[in-house]
Protein backbone atom coordinates (compact mmCIF):
# COMPACT_ATOMS: atom_id res chain seq x y z
CA UNK A 1 0.00 0.00 0.00
CA UNK A 2 1.54 3.38 -0.82
CA UNK A 3 1.79 5.88 1.54
CA UNK A 4 -1.02 8.36 0.10
CA UNK A 5 -3.35 5.25 0.48
CA UNK A 6 -2.36 5.14 4.01
CA UNK A 7 -3.49 8.37 5.07
CA UNK A 8 -6.28 8.58 2.88
CA UNK A 9 -7.95 5.68 4.09
CA UNK A 10 -8.30 6.93 7.84
CA UNK A 11 -6.97 6.44 10.77
CA UNK A 12 -3.48 7.73 11.48
CA UNK A 13 0.23 6.69 10.17
CA UNK A 14 2.81 6.37 12.73
CA UNK A 15 6.42 6.89 11.11
CA UNK A 16 9.53 6.05 13.42
CA UNK A 17 12.89 8.53 13.07
CA UNK A 18 15.39 6.26 11.04
CA UNK A 19 18.72 7.70 10.05
CA UNK A 20 20.23 4.59 8.44
CA UNK A 21 19.30 1.29 6.31
CA UNK A 22 19.43 -0.30 9.62
CA UNK A 23 17.46 1.39 11.54
CA UNK A 24 15.24 1.39 8.39
CA UNK A 25 15.43 -2.48 8.62
CA UNK A 26 14.69 -2.72 12.06
CA UNK A 27 12.46 -0.13 12.55
CA UNK A 28 10.36 -2.24 9.50
CA UNK A 29 10.90 -5.24 10.92
CA UNK A 30 8.96 -4.05 14.38
CA UNK A 31 6.09 -3.70 12.17
CA UNK A 32 6.72 0.16 11.08
CA UNK A 33 4.36 0.58 7.74
CA UNK A 34 5.96 4.14 6.98
CA UNK A 35 9.41 5.66 8.29
CA UNK A 36 10.76 9.01 8.66
CA UNK A 37 14.54 9.59 7.25
CA UNK A 38 15.17 12.84 9.93
CA UNK A 39 17.74 15.60 8.91
CA UNK A 40 18.36 16.55 12.10
CA UNK A 41 19.39 12.75 12.84
CA UNK A 42 21.79 12.55 10.10
CA UNK A 43 23.20 15.70 11.05
CA UNK A 44 23.91 13.86 14.54
CA UNK A 45 24.27 10.06 13.47
CA UNK A 46 26.61 11.29 10.10
CA UNK A 47 28.75 14.02 11.47
CA UNK A 48 28.00 14.61 15.10
CA UNK A 49 26.29 17.65 14.54
CA UNK A 50 23.89 19.98 15.61
CA UNK A 51 20.71 20.32 12.71
CA UNK A 52 21.26 23.61 11.42
CA UNK A 53 21.45 23.15 7.91
CA UNK A 54 24.85 20.92 7.37
CA UNK A 55 23.59 17.93 5.75
CA UNK A 56 23.46 18.61 1.87
CA UNK A 57 21.28 17.39 -0.30
CA UNK A 58 23.37 15.21 -1.92
CA UNK A 59 24.19 13.61 1.83
CA UNK A 60 19.99 12.78 2.30
CA UNK A 61 20.20 11.71 -1.27
CA UNK A 62 22.47 9.12 -0.45
CA UNK A 63 21.32 7.92 2.58
CA UNK A 64 17.53 7.73 1.29
CA UNK A 65 18.93 5.37 -1.74
CA UNK A 66 20.46 3.27 0.85
CA UNK A 67 17.29 2.60 2.24
CA UNK A 68 15.22 1.90 -0.27
CA UNK A 69 17.75 -0.71 -1.75
CA UNK A 70 16.97 -2.36 1.71
CA UNK A 71 13.70 -1.98 2.54
CA UNK A 72 9.87 -1.15 0.76
CA UNK A 73 8.53 0.66 3.61
CA UNK A 74 7.25 3.72 2.54
CA UNK A 75 10.18 6.79 3.38
CA UNK A 76 9.33 10.22 4.35
CA UNK A 77 12.41 12.27 3.40
CA UNK A 78 12.93 15.66 5.49
CA UNK A 79 13.96 17.59 2.60
CA UNK A 80 14.81 21.15 4.47
CA UNK A 81 14.24 23.77 2.60
CA UNK A 82 14.64 22.25 -0.52
CA UNK A 83 18.12 22.95 -0.36
CA UNK A 84 17.86 26.63 -2.17
CA UNK A 85 15.25 28.44 -4.17
CA UNK A 86 12.50 27.30 -6.35
CA UNK A 87 14.57 25.53 -9.15
CA UNK A 88 16.61 24.36 -6.22
CA UNK A 89 13.19 22.69 -5.17
CA UNK A 90 12.60 20.94 -8.31
CA UNK A 91 16.02 19.11 -8.70
CA UNK A 92 15.23 17.84 -4.99
CA UNK A 93 12.26 16.38 -5.71
CA UNK A 94 13.46 14.45 -8.54
CA UNK A 95 16.28 13.44 -7.24
CA UNK A 96 14.49 12.34 -4.03
CA UNK A 97 11.97 10.57 -6.00
CA UNK A 98 13.66 8.60 -7.99
CA UNK A 99 15.71 7.38 -5.10
CA UNK A 100 12.62 5.79 -4.11
CA UNK A 101 10.95 9.07 -1.67
CA UNK A 102 7.32 8.06 -0.82
CA UNK A 103 6.85 12.03 0.23
CA UNK A 104 9.03 14.96 0.27
CA UNK A 105 8.56 17.49 2.75
CA UNK A 106 9.81 21.31 2.40
CA UNK A 107 9.55 23.98 4.66
CA UNK A 108 9.47 27.79 4.72
CA UNK A 109 13.03 28.80 6.48
CA UNK A 110 15.46 30.40 4.79
CA UNK A 111 19.07 28.89 4.62
CA UNK A 112 20.97 27.78 6.96
CA UNK A 113 17.75 26.38 8.28
CA UNK A 114 17.63 25.07 12.04
CA UNK A 115 15.91 21.94 13.82
CA UNK A 116 12.28 23.36 14.13
CA UNK A 117 12.63 23.43 17.83
CA UNK A 118 15.69 25.09 18.33
CA UNK A 119 15.26 29.59 18.93
CA UNK A 120 16.81 32.13 16.59
CA UNK A 121 14.52 30.47 13.07
CA UNK A 122 14.60 32.73 9.58
CA UNK A 123 11.50 32.35 7.55
CA UNK A 124 11.29 32.87 3.65
CA UNK A 125 8.08 35.22 2.72
CA UNK A 126 4.89 33.14 2.57
CA UNK A 127 4.89 33.82 -1.45
CA UNK A 128 8.40 32.65 -1.68
CA UNK A 129 7.16 29.28 -0.46
CA UNK A 130 4.15 28.91 -1.98
CA UNK A 131 6.14 28.94 -5.52
CA UNK A 132 8.64 26.44 -4.05
CA UNK A 133 5.47 24.37 -3.28
CA UNK A 134 4.30 24.95 -6.98
CA UNK A 135 7.44 23.91 -8.57
CA UNK A 136 7.66 20.74 -6.07
CA UNK A 137 4.54 19.53 -7.19
CA UNK A 138 5.20 20.67 -10.96
CA UNK A 139 8.92 18.24 -10.54
CA UNK A 140 7.26 14.99 -8.95
CA UNK A 141 6.62 12.69 -11.65
CA UNK A 142 4.15 10.42 -9.83
CA UNK A 143 1.40 11.46 -8.31
CA UNK A 144 1.50 9.17 -5.63
CA UNK A 145 4.55 10.74 -4.17
CA UNK A 146 3.14 13.32 -1.03
CA UNK A 147 4.71 16.77 -0.87
CA UNK A 148 4.73 18.13 2.74
CA UNK A 149 4.53 21.56 3.19
CA UNK A 150 5.96 22.54 6.58
CA UNK A 151 5.64 26.13 8.28
CA UNK A 152 8.04 26.87 11.02
CA UNK A 153 5.87 30.46 11.41
CA UNK A 154 4.74 29.69 15.20
CA UNK A 155 8.37 30.60 16.62
CA UNK A 156 8.63 33.23 14.20
CA UNK A 157 5.56 35.17 13.85
CA UNK A 158 2.64 33.31 15.78
CA UNK A 159 0.15 30.96 15.88
CA UNK A 160 -1.90 32.88 13.83
CA UNK A 161 0.65 33.82 10.89
CA UNK A 162 1.12 30.29 11.12
CA UNK A 163 -2.15 29.23 10.47
CA UNK A 164 -2.14 31.99 7.57
CA UNK A 165 0.47 30.22 6.07
CA UNK A 166 -0.86 26.84 6.24
CA UNK A 167 -3.85 27.68 4.53
CA UNK A 168 -1.61 29.27 1.59
CA UNK A 169 0.43 26.49 0.99
CA UNK A 170 -2.75 24.37 1.07
CA UNK A 171 -4.12 26.54 -2.00
CA UNK A 172 -0.94 25.90 -3.79
CA UNK A 173 -1.61 22.21 -3.51
CA UNK A 174 0.26 20.49 -1.22
CA UNK A 175 -0.75 16.92 -0.56
CA UNK A 176 -0.19 17.23 3.32
CA UNK A 177 0.66 20.04 6.06
CA UNK A 178 3.11 20.33 9.36
CA UNK A 179 3.08 22.91 11.16
CA UNK A 180 5.96 22.62 12.96
CA UNK A 181 6.35 23.17 16.95
CA UNK A 182 2.39 24.53 18.48
CA UNK A 183 3.61 25.05 21.79
CA UNK A 184 0.16 23.80 23.60
CA UNK A 185 -2.74 20.82 23.36
CA UNK A 186 -4.75 24.32 22.64
CA UNK A 187 -3.20 24.90 19.70
CA UNK A 188 -2.65 21.45 17.99
CA UNK A 189 -6.59 21.27 18.56
CA UNK A 190 -7.06 24.44 16.89
CA UNK A 191 -4.97 23.79 13.98
CA UNK A 192 -6.53 20.45 13.58
CA UNK A 193 -9.95 21.89 13.77
CA UNK A 194 -9.31 24.53 10.81
CA UNK A 195 -7.78 22.08 8.72
CA UNK A 196 -9.44 18.61 9.01
CA UNK A 197 -11.32 17.29 6.31
CA UNK A 198 -9.71 19.97 4.21
CA UNK A 199 -6.02 18.34 4.23
CA UNK A 200 -3.75 15.19 6.22
CA UNK A 201 -2.04 16.89 8.65
CA UNK A 202 1.45 16.21 10.24
CA UNK A 203 2.01 16.16 13.72
CA UNK A 204 6.07 15.94 15.26
CA UNK A 205 6.92 14.59 18.51
CA UNK A 206 10.36 15.68 19.83
CA UNK A 207 10.80 14.52 23.47
CA UNK A 208 12.03 17.71 25.37
CA UNK A 209 10.60 20.12 22.56
CA UNK A 210 8.40 22.97 22.30
CA UNK A 211 5.15 20.71 21.35
CA UNK A 212 3.46 18.58 23.97
CA UNK A 213 4.06 15.00 23.35
CA UNK A 214 1.15 13.22 22.98
CA UNK A 215 0.11 9.60 22.29
CA UNK A 216 -0.38 8.43 18.17
CA UNK A 217 -4.32 7.29 19.80
CA UNK A 218 -4.16 11.47 21.08
CA UNK A 219 -3.16 12.51 18.16
CA UNK A 220 -5.29 10.76 15.93
CA UNK A 221 -8.04 11.63 18.22
CA UNK A 222 -6.87 15.35 17.55
CA UNK A 223 -6.77 14.97 14.11
CA UNK A 224 -3.77 14.43 12.91
CA UNK A 225 -3.26 12.03 9.50
CA UNK A 226 0.53 10.87 10.48
CA UNK A 227 2.87 11.14 13.40
CA UNK A 228 6.51 11.11 13.47
CA UNK A 229 9.13 10.43 16.03
CA UNK A 230 11.98 11.94 14.19
CA UNK A 231 14.55 11.84 16.29
CA UNK A 232 13.74 9.28 19.24
CA UNK A 233 15.80 6.66 18.23
CA UNK A 234 19.05 8.35 17.81
CA UNK A 235 18.13 10.13 21.37
CA UNK A 236 17.59 6.40 22.64
CA UNK A 237 20.66 5.09 20.85
CA UNK A 238 23.19 7.63 21.84
CA UNK A 239 21.60 6.73 25.89
CA UNK A 240 23.05 3.21 25.10
CA UNK A 241 26.42 4.00 23.84
CA UNK A 242 26.88 6.13 26.55
CA UNK A 243 26.61 3.00 28.53
CA UNK A 244 28.03 0.82 26.32
CA UNK A 245 31.48 3.06 25.63
CA UNK A 246 31.18 3.72 29.50
CA UNK A 247 31.47 0.05 30.32
CA UNK A 248 34.33 -1.16 28.03
CA UNK A 249 36.51 1.74 28.86
CA UNK A 250 35.82 1.11 32.68
CA UNK A 251 36.18 -2.72 32.78
CA UNK A 252 37.55 -3.60 30.01
CA UNK A 253 34.89 -6.07 29.00
CA UNK A 254 31.82 -6.06 27.05
CA UNK A 255 31.01 -9.27 29.77
CA UNK A 256 28.74 -6.51 31.81
CA UNK A 257 26.63 -5.26 28.84
CA UNK A 258 26.28 -9.03 27.16
CA UNK A 259 22.44 -9.12 28.06
CA UNK A 260 21.82 -5.73 26.85
CA UNK A 261 23.43 -6.17 22.83
CA UNK A 262 23.18 -8.48 19.99
CA UNK A 263 25.96 -11.28 19.77
CA UNK A 264 27.54 -11.74 15.92
CA UNK A 265 25.29 -14.30 15.12
CA UNK A 266 22.20 -12.23 16.84
CA UNK A 267 23.24 -9.10 14.27
CA UNK A 268 23.65 -11.68 11.31
CA UNK A 269 20.61 -12.92 11.97
CA UNK A 270 18.79 -9.65 12.09
CA UNK A 271 20.53 -8.17 8.97
CA UNK A 272 19.81 -11.33 7.03
CA UNK A 273 23.29 -12.52 6.37
CA UNK A 274 22.39 -16.42 5.45
CA UNK A 275 19.85 -15.62 3.35
CA UNK A 276 22.36 -13.21 1.03
CA UNK A 277 25.07 -15.67 1.13
CA UNK A 278 22.48 -18.35 -0.29
CA UNK A 279 21.35 -15.50 -2.65
CA UNK A 280 25.24 -15.26 -3.82
CA UNK A 281 25.61 -19.09 -4.05
CA UNK A 282 23.12 -19.24 -6.92
CA UNK A 283 25.08 -17.43 -8.96
CA UNK A 284 28.24 -18.75 -8.68
CA UNK A 285 29.41 -21.44 -11.54
CA UNK A 286 28.47 -25.18 -11.33
CA UNK A 287 31.25 -26.76 -9.63
CA UNK A 288 30.78 -29.98 -12.24
CA UNK A 289 31.22 -27.79 -15.28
Amino acid sequence: MSLREMVTEGGIVLAPGIYDALSGLIATQMGARSVYLSGASLAYTRFGRSDIGLVSVSEVHDTLAAITDRIETPVIVDADNGFGNALNVQRTVRYFERAGAAAIQLEDQSFPKRCGHLDGKKLISREEMVGKVKAALDARRDQSTLIIARTDARAVEGFAAALDRAEAYREAGADVLFIEAPQSLDEMGQLCRQFNGRVPLLANMVEGGKTPIKSVADLAELGYNIAIFPGGAVRAISHHLQAYYGGLLSTGSNTGFASRMHDFDGLNGIIGTADLMRLGETYEPDSTD
